[in-house]
Parts: structure tokens; C-alpha cells; sequence
């Protein structure tokens, strides 16, 4: 099943790229590579208001779960806007995930599995990545979790 397909099949809405939240643009094309800037969990250009603060205080594993997953749905609505189609993606290179974690909260990789979960969902085989986990104190607009991503591209 095509990366398109598999999308619509999950219900995943695309069609529309959120506008860059300061001076730098969505996405950078280089060579069969393609550059994600990172992606907050916004609806509608809009925080969710179930994807704001510190995890481990504001909200917990599966809410921030969802938190990294609207956040990656947000990063392959950029990918379609740059690329025309996810069916254009080769592989799924690299994820890189930022979580607005509480001190002393430790379970950083089951938050981001919210967004790699989605990228095997999407992509299969060729969505399994590479990846980096970071805490951090704060994130724009008190955002649960950033997600960014890098990928191969036809």
C-alpha cells in the first residue's frame, strides 16, 4: 500500500501545512534529501490545548504519546507540501524529537514512540528511522513536544 493510501487509510488529514511560527521555512530540499523543520502539535495552526506543558506534570505517557504523534502528523503535512505526494518519500531517514519534560522525568523514548509508531504506520518497513530523544525545559508556545525529520526523497 502506498504511503498516500496508507495515510488516507488512517484518517490522517495533510492537506493543510501549518505557516512557520518565526523567520525560517518548512521544509529544505538538498539533493534526494528532504528537511523538516521541526513541527509542534497544532490543529488548525493552533496548540492543542491537550498537547501543552511539561510531561510529567501537564500531561503523561499516552497524552504526550499523542502529543509526538500530532506533532509527526504535522511533519508529513509539511512533506506533502513540499513534495506533492508522500508516495515521493524513499525511507524514513531520521526523527528527531524534543519533549518538554518535567526534572526527573525519564520515559522521554515512549513519549517520541508517538511519533515513530507513525511513521512505520505510514511508510512500513521504510519508515523505521533513525532517531534522537531530548528533554528540554521549554518548548514555543509551552508545546508538549517538537518534532523534526529528515528523508530520503525521489
Amino acid at each position: 500500500m502506498s504511503a498516500s493510501a496508507s495515510a488516507a487509510r488512517l484518517g490522517l488529514n495533510l492537506t493543510v501545512a501549518a505557516a512557520p511560527l518565526a523567520n525560517y521555512v518548512p521544509a529544505v530540499r538538498v539533493g534526494g534529501l528532504l528537511f523538516v523543520s521541526g513541527q509542534l502539535p497544532l490543529r488548525g495552526g493552533v496548540l492543542d490545548p491537550a498537547c501543552k506543558g511539561k510531561v510529567g506534570v501537564d500531561l503523561f505517557n499516552e497524552a504526550g504519546q499523542a502529543a509526538a504523534r500530532l506533532a509527526a502528523i504535522n511533519v508529513l503535512a509539511q512533506a506533502r507540501a513540499a513534495l506533492g505526494s508522500l508516495d515521493k518519500i524513499k525511507r524514513v531517514v531520521r526523527l528527531g524529537g524534543f519533549v518538554n519534560a518535567a526534572p526527573g522525568f525519564h520515559a522521554l523514548p515512549a513519549i517520541m514512540n508517538g511519533a515513530s509508531d507513525l511513521m512505520v504506520e505510514v511508510f512500513g518497513d521504510i519508515g523505521h528511522h533513525a532517531r534522537t530523544t531530548v528533554g528540554v525545559s521549554e518548548l514555543p508556545l509551552d508545546a508538549a513536544v517538537e518534532i523534526e525529520a529528515m528523508f530520503e526523497v525521489e
